[in-house]
């Protein structure tokens, strides 16, 4: 069935989520950004600015169990609305922080917002599209946390030099408002959007069959997802792995500017080639095992052999520690973070195969939850080697014991997920 056949809807569902994700992660980089000159106006520690980004963590931890089952319960329209909405107001009110705890609670208050946002996206995505396409519009509406990411170091620097830090946080909070009026009116589920073409439809549901049609009518208790493997898999995965996201976001700039001597209030180059390596990274690797399964490979095949490889491209990361040149330093951070991003794509996605629609966002929202619990800890473990050596006059050498960890923390996962479901059979309910 052509393209020009069946129609093109989801794909305007897909730049929808792709500017969600991109503005989501721009408001969650500005602190990063402006980490030295805040630290400077506020007197902070590295453990001080630890605790705020564990403010962040911890709330972003419970806000994804709790929307993750809401979206379930509501639906994606209504649950993504609420969630812009809240994180779009916490990430304007950093402006008005007078002290290290208001910054606290400003980071608090977005990273509950912002926890809507994968859960309803991941949703979204298995709604609108077919098994063998997910892991594609996955790869590409992720890719918006890296242009997100490519965004800021450029529009964060601008506003700082022009208006100040306070208005950087205005003006790209309010961008989540804007966004929230194209959502309100291009957004429905499918078989209640009058845009999407009746083959189109089908074409969406080419891969449900009757049994899970049934399954999707029972009602299902969020306690019993914990009892299956499956629900483990992804779990641990993101409990793993999604610290080390959460590190590049957060100390790379504070990273180039120590180790390298960036001027934050210029435009960093450095961290745009890095963050737009990761847009390469999540669309290919969501490219990669949606077209493996399209060459007739099983899912579960297709998706264990793209992270397997997405996990050995981490593994360079290692020799960070060696690199005397920035822009070596650039190129081994760079492929580890793409292969972070085409790594998540397919996490992602492996949640969308192993259970039914209804379950999705709450399955997501566990995952979610692992990986913020484990982005709560990560960020301890990181302030306070990086405040042991800072305090012994070798803040870089902090940063090449990171850097190892980072490297080890995929394959370990892949590891772990293979035993556990060596098949990814799926749940029914």
């Amino acid at each position: 069935m052509s393209e020009q056949v069946i129609g093109k809807y989801r794909w305007i569902v897909v730049v929808l989520l792709f500017f969600a994700t991109s503005i989501n992660y721009v408001d969650r980089q500005v602190i990063g950004l402006l980490k030295p000159i805040l630290e400077k106006d506020f007197r902070w520690s590295e453990k001080d600015y630890g605790y705020i980004v564990v403010a962040f963590q911890t709330s972003y931890a419970i806000g994804l169990l709790l929307f993750g089952r809401l979206i379930d319960k509501i639906g994606t329209k209504i649950g993504y609305t609420i969630s812009i909405i809240l994180w779009s107001i916490a990430a304007m009110l950093h402006a008005v922080a007078k002290t290290t705890f208001g910054f606290g609670l400003a980071r608090a208050g977005l990273g509950f917002g912002e926890s809507g946002n994968f859960p309803a996206a991941i949703k979204s995505v298995t709604e609108w599209f077919p098994k063998k396409e997910r892991a594609f519009a996955t790869g590409l509406f992720n890719s918006g946390t890296n242009i997100g990411a490519v965004i800021a170091p450029i529009m964060v620097p601008w506003i700082l030099g022009i208006y100040g830090w306070q208005q950087a946080f205005i003006i790209t909070g309010s961008l989540g408002l804007l966004w929230l009026i194209f959502w309100l009116i291009f957004y429905d589920i499918p078989s209640k959007q009058k845009r999407v073409s009746a083959s189109e439809l089908v074409y969406i549901n080419s891969d449900v069959d009757e049994n899970s049609n049934a399954g999707e009518k029972k009602s299902f208790s969020w306690l019993r997802l914990f009892k299956y493997r499956q629900t483990w898999v992804f779990f641990i995965g993101k409990f793993l792995t999604d610290p080390i996201w959460w590190f590049f976001l957060f100390w790379l700039p504070d990273y180039f500017s120590g180790t390298f001597h960036l001027d934050l209030k210029r435009p960093g180059w450095a961290l745009v080639v890095v963050y737009t390596a990761t847009s390469i990274g999540s669309i290919g690797g969501g490219y990669l095992s949606s077209y493996l399964i399209k060459k007739g490979w099983s899912v579960y095949k297709a998706r264990k052999t793209a992270m397997f490889i997405f996990a050995v491209c981490v593994l360079p990361v290692v020799t960070a520690q060696y690199a005397t040149n920035m822009w070596v330093a650039v190129g081994l951070i760079s492929l580890a973070a793409a292969a972070h991003q085409a790594w998540s794509a397919n996490i992602f996605t492996t949640a969308s195969d192993m259970f039914p629609k209804k379950a999705i966002s709450s399955v997501i929202g566990i995952g979610g939850m692992a990986g913020a619990v484990g982005g709560i800890l990560f960020p301890l473990i990181v302030s306070n080697i990086l405040q042991y050596f800072k305090e012994a006059g070798n803040k870089s050498a902090g940063y090449n014991i990171i850097f190892i960890i980072c490297g080890c923390a995929y394959l370990t996962a892949w590891i772990i997920m293979h035993l556990l479901t060596p098949k990814m059979k799926e749940v029914s309910f």
